[in-house]
């Protein structure tokens, strides 16, 4: 049984080995020829290409990643409603909430992909300088023994490729090892910090997918941690550039195409406000943006008419031919008593 799991492992891991091998390979013959072939740097840099090549290769993935995990987050109110509406029924809930998530095409393992695709190079480059470090007379991949003997004896700092914090003695190999361990550690906590400070809104702070995004943020760097005193100092070169790329290209889709409600998506929209400011362009609203309420218009006062303006002749004019009798009375007209005229006329004796 464990030979027939054991032949599976080899007949996967072995076109890898050839992979990596023939990377790490072609960068060594441009930096080995530039510093060096037995130049510990030379080797480093080799590695920090390598790592280039397969995060490139990976983009794709990534950008599917980003999608479901805006996507999710985007879902959460909806699946808090679900969770009211099913929470007596667990079954019945994770069936909606799973054709919640069919209905818009989102896949909550997609933010995974990317580290699990990268499991299977990290273990090939761990195996091919373990190879190199323990067996330094014969060839791996496509490296030949002379290859395998420059990269088992390239040192950097002092440290060997193949060093770990656990296989020496000496102080200047695991204070390499401690810093790098430090580094691809801190690295890991600050992407998955980056992620969620910035572009997560508010509802997607609480709730099941929030507790798994926080359990990713404290587990995975002890994880990393832990088992980071045992990887070759070439591996944590390998991993910590990984971590350094993942952060400044999440930095990039965050900056330029946040999730709505985010505190990243109210500061771009303040950078936008002002760079149409500074060139005299009003501001368009962002297509995602959450609608405001239009407040109706309240009607402007009528305007007081003003007085048109006359010269003082015209004003004399005008006074001179309002009529100049008695003050009007008010209420009803009185009838004349017997033995009175009308007003004006004279009585008869």
């Amino acid at each position: 049984m464990f030979d027939f799991l054991g032949s599976i492992g080899s007949a996967i891991m072995t076109p890898l080995y050839w992979i990596t091998s023939v990377i790490l390979s072609g960068f060594h013959h441009v930096f080995g020829a530039l510093l060096g072939d037995v130049n510990g740097w030379g080797w480093v840099l080799s590695i920090i290409g390598l790592t280039l090549v397969i995060r490139a290769a990976l983009i794709p993935l990534f950008v599917k990643q980003i999608k479901s995990s805006r996507n999710m987050q985007l879902l959460q109110p909806k699946v808090k409603e679900l969770q009211k509406k099913y929470g007596h029924d667990r079954e019945r809930l994770a069936q909606e909430t799973m054709a919640l998530y069919k209905e818009t095409g989102t896949n909550p393992f997609a933010s995974c992909l990317p580290l699990i695709l990268q499991m299977p190079i990290f273990l090939a480059l761990f195996r091919l300088i373990d190879h190199a470090a323990h067996n330094q007379t014969t060839g791996v991949g496509i490296l030949t023994a002379q290859q395998v003997h420059q990269l088992a004896n390239a040192t950097i700092f002092g440290a060997k490729i193949g060093d770990t914090f656990t296989s020496t003695d000496l102080t200047s190999v695991r204070i390499l090892a401690a810093v790098l361990v430090i580094a691809m550690t801190a690295t890991t906590f600050l992407t998955q910090r980056q992620l969620m400070s910035k572009n997560m809104p508010a509802d997607a702070m609480t709730g099941q997918y929030a507790q798994q995004q926080k359990l990713l943020l404290y587990v995975l760097p002890i994880v990393f941690a832990v088992g980071g005193i045992a990887f070759p100092v070439g591996v944590l070169f390998y991993w910590t550039t990984s971590n350094l790329w993942t952060m400044g290209q999440q930095f990039y889709v965050i900056r330029n195409n946040p999730a709505p409600g985010t505190p990243a998506f109210r500061a771009k929209e303040a950078r936008d406000a002002e760079k149409a400011k500074r060139h005299g362009i009003l501001p368009r609203p962002h297509p995602e943006a959450p609608a405001e309420e239009e407040t109706p218009a309240q009607p402007e006062p009528p305007r007081r008419q003003q007085p048109k303006k006359q010269s003082r002749s015209q004003r004399r004019s005008s006074s001179s031919q309002k009529p100049t009798g008695s003050r009007p009375q008010s209420g009803p007209a009185r009838s004349p008593k017997p033995g009175e005229g009308e007003p004006g006329e004279s009585t008869g004796s």
